[in-house]
């Protein structure tokens, strides 16, 4: 086995020997059941990178704590304003029984009463995302023998946050489990799925129960509903106005919309996060900012007026629906984006330019992200594909020249 590994690696290394003596080379099994093997040195030179697949994902479950703060809060608030415009006294079922016992009331102007009746609605979509998306990873793990990762707790908080608040939690459940089995597992797990998870879970729903995703009653509570400012759009800014929502509510993601994809500040906040530790591509996310602004400006000047969402200024879509929330954690997925640099651009440009392609053009999804990014992930491949082969052909001209 010692000479086996010695003239391996003298066939990989200039001048035929290896960097290290055998000496300092330790194998290292990760273990019982397991086929990988890490080789560790134990004398300099060293490589060092504190990166890795568990850390990364940590990173983005800490840079989406502002977005799941503003959830809790703004989904209490909302649900709040809603029961003091209907003259609702208390909350129906269980809700109701919880806030009396904890006497928290239902005031919208009571930061403690908004984020108590949050934590009453987001928490267990979430808990039911995450046993669902627990349950499958294990029944995989168990059938491949090993290799659980635990990256379904990301892809869980991720499709939790998309979802509008008053979805049934047996959808949840549906909807988790085909987008860890359908969109992850069945091409061998992670690292491996060409689709989004999260937005794949999220695309069945809406697909399969779309009147309880994308109309007015997918952002009620407790029966009581209200329309989105972005569905509000749809007969123009006096409209959105009328709603109550200023450009700078929706700024702050004070409005009704999905659980946690409202607020473009707190996206702003983690994106700062995910590009300084260089978990997330500064270029994807500047790619999908340039192909929005340019495509609504074009629809601005040469779309139709009787059109309202054609009529929207960029500033206007950066801060309606899940657009900022998408550029940030969902398009940037390192495994269903562009892997390389020119791809990346071309990628998110293509996706920013769809999402207002969708918006304008069809009514019945105005929001628009979640079918642009899975388009994109598609069209992934190909982009990498055609960046690489235009490298080569240039180098290949360049070397005839020479």
């Amino acid at each position: 086995m010692m000479s086996s590994l010695q003239t391996a690696l003298s066939r990989l290394l200039p001048g035929g020997r290896p960097a290290l003596p055998l000496k300092h080379i330790s194998r290292s099994w990760v273990g019982p059941g397991r086929h990988s093997v890490a080789l560790t040195t134990t004398a300099a030179p060293h490589v060092r990178d504190a990166m890795n697949l568990a850390r990364a994902m940590n990173v983005v479950i800490v840079a989406l704590i502002p977005c799941i703060l503003i959830a809790i809060y703004n989904t209490g608030y909302q649900s709040n304003v809603l029961m003091a415009e209907a003259g609702l006294e208390a909350a129906p079922g269980w809700h109701g029984a919880i806030i009396g016992v904890l006497g928290t009331g239902y005031r919208a102007d009571s930061i403690v009463a908004s984020i108590c009746h949050g934590l009453l609605i987001v928490v267990p979509v979430f808990m039911t995302a995450l046993i669902a998306g627990g349950f499958w990873e294990a029944v995989f793990v168990r059938m491949r023998g090993g290799g659980r990762r635990g990256d379904y707790v990301l892809v869980a908080l991720l499709f939790a946050l998309s979802l509008p608040p008053a979805v049934p939690l047996w959808q949840v459940f549906l909807g988790m489990t085909f987008g860890i089995v359908v969109g992850k597992e069945i091409f061998g797990g992670t690292g491996k799925h060409f689709l989004n998870p999260a937005l794949t879970g999220l695309a069945f729903l809406y697909v399969t129960y779309p009147a309880q995703m994308v109309g007015e009653t997918a952002w009620a509570v407790h029966g009581l509903s209200g329309a989105t400012p972005l569905q509000a759009a749809e007969q123009g800014l006096h409209t959105i106005a009328w709603t109550g929502s200023t450009w700078m509510q929706s700024f702050l993601g004070l409005v009704p919309g999905a659980i946690g994809a409202t607020s473009t500040l707190a996206c702003l906040i983690g994106a700062a996060l995910l590009i300084g530790t260089r978990v997330a591509s500064a270029r994807i996310m500047a790619g999908m900012l340039i192909g929005m602004t340019a495509s609504a400006t074009l629809f601005n000047l040469f779309g139709d007026p009787a059109n309202s969402y054609s009529a929207l200024s960029w500033h206007w879509h950066l801060v309606l629906g899940s657009f900022a929330f998408a550029t940030v954690f969902l398009a940037t997925d390192p495994v269903s984006a562009p892997m390389t640099d020119t791809g990346r651009w071309v990628y998110g440009v293509m996706v920013g330019a769809f999402v207002i392609l969708i918006r304008v053009m069809n009514a019945t999804h105005p929001d628009g992200i979640m079918f642009a990014i899975l388009l994109g992930n598609i069209l992934a491949p190909l982009i990498d594909y055609a960046v690489m082969y235009a490298n080569i052909r240039r180098r290949m001209r360049r070397n005839v020249r020479q």
